[in-house]
């Protein structure tokens, strides 16, 4: 099922506001986990949490991680491809966004959520539910709700950005950037020696 949501404002890139897209890491030298990804907001009801889907952080990732993270766009290609042609976008950004009650019968809103860039706010093009109950937007305690969050264009992750849920903002993506660039580093370390292993076993 999806459930498609309109663009709010002007269409104003997203990619226009980043720095020039970094360099694509090597798959399997990562080790972070997908909380070290997650933005956060909470209230009385409802925990929220965003993980962007976009390779230039998943490859930071475990090998579990990513492959678990990558799994879900994969298997979910053609409703993500529905969504993007409706919207008449061919590279979309994509989030995986879980909902997790706090207390029975918790209720929440998936199209409330909301990406700021700077001054600008922006709604998801379209939900992909990855939950069988997502619509219903009501979960018992402990219980959770996913979805795939498709935006206008790739996710800024190498820029400064928030998620707004119910007029509650999670912490700044930007914050996380360091923990990001300290990975890349590792990875070229661990990626070099692997190549040296390799060639000295031939």
């Amino acid at each position: 099922m999806l459930l498609a949501t309109a663009a709010l404002g002007a269409r104003r890139s997203l990619a226009a506001q980043q720095p020039q897209r970094a360099r694509l890491m090597p798959v399997g030298y990562g080790t972070l986990s997908q909380n070290d990804l997650a933005l956060r907001i909470r209230n009385d009801d409802i925990e929220v949490r965003f993980v962007p889907l976009d390779e230039r952080v998943l490859r930071l990732l475990a090998p579990d991680g990513y492959g678990t993270l990558r799994g879900l766009v994969t298997t979910r290609r053609a409703a993500v491809d529905s969504v993007s042609a409706q919207a008449g976008v061919s590279r979309p950004g994509i989030a995986l966004v879980t909902f997790f009650a706090l207390r029975p019968g918790a209720r929440y809103d998936p199209q409330t959520l909301t990406l700021q860039v700077r001054s600008r706010v922006y709604q998801p093009l379209g939900v992909v539910p990855l939950s069988s109950r997502f619509a219903g937007q009501q979960l018992e305690v402990r219980e959770q709700a996913s979805a795939l969050y498709l935006f206008e264009e790739e996710l800024p992750v190498n820029d400064s950005f928030t998620v707004s849920y119910a007029g509650l903002l999670s912490g700044d993506w930007f914050d996380k950037v360091p923990t990001l660039d300290r990975e890349r580093g590792r990875i070229n370390v661990r990626s070099r020696e692997g190549q040296l292993d390799s060639a000295q076993t031939r």
